[in-house]
């Protein structure tokens, strides 16, 4: 089967912020267009089959600047989880919601108020991912590579997957702005290839104040940006 690169957008507005951008059309600040074009560099040595897109703005603006003249289909199974009353808001805030202990340590009993359920989010971005791996085997062969751009947790849930993990473990996960994680899709097992790769050292550097808590949508990345 296929390997995929799962990309995750660049930094965005809201990331900078502390904000919770859901579905929300942020758009991907200075520091995010920077990673952008600094992934691309990487990804334009390689021979990618396809490249696949959340519909939301901060996927598409990352893969313009990272490939900017390669054609990009857009799939709706990839887009952000949708967090309802929840988008928009400072984490900090949302941090004291009676629900935000649940999203860390139950988070496939979360059905976000006015949103999408978690498990829901997992299922859906799964599906797609695995379809469109067969589809791209079937086209282009087994040693086929493409990328698909999508958000924090929705790659870190299709890793979870891949690692044979329950949803309620997926918080273990981190998948920085702008990070590759690779799977390999074969007839009995996924194989996950690379987790949470940038290419780059510093976002290993952890912040001054170390949080037990997963950044719910992904967070800002790791170290000084």
């Amino acid at each position: 089967m296929a390997t995929v690169l799962l990309l995750r957008h660049g930094r965005t507005t809201a990331n900078a912020s502390g904000g919770l951008a859901g579905r929300q059309p942020v758009e991907l600040d200075d520091t995010g267009r920077d990673q952008a074009a600094r992934v691309g560099e990487r990804l334009r040595k390689l021979p990618l089959a396809a490249v696949v897109s959340s519909p939301l703005i901060r996927c598409r603006q990352t893969l313009s600047i990272a490939l900017p003249d390669v054609a990009v289909e857009v799939e709706d199974g990839l887009i952000e989880c949708g967090y309802g009353d929840w988008e928009g808001q400072p984490l900090k805030e949302l941090s004291k919601d009676p629900l935000w202990p649940v999203v860390q340590q139950h988070p496939s009993a979360v059905v976000f108020p006015n949103g999408e359920a978690m498990a829901d989010m997992s299922a859906r971005a799964i599906k797609a991912i695995r379809d469109w791996d067969a589809r791209i085997t079937a086209e282009h062969g087994a040693e086929a590579v493409w990328v698909a751009c999508s958000h924090g947790d929705v790659i870190k849930a299709i890793a979870a997957d891949a690692l044979g993990l329950h949803l309620d473990q997926f918080q273990r996960i981190v998948a920085d702005p702008a990070s590759i994680t690779a799977i390999r899709y074969t007839p009995t097992r996924p194989f996950l290839v690379r987790l949470n790769e940038t290419g780059d050292l510093a976002s290993v550097v952890p912040p001054k104040r170390v949080e037990s808590d997963a950044a719910v949508g992904g967070g800002s990345g790791g170290g000084a940006v």
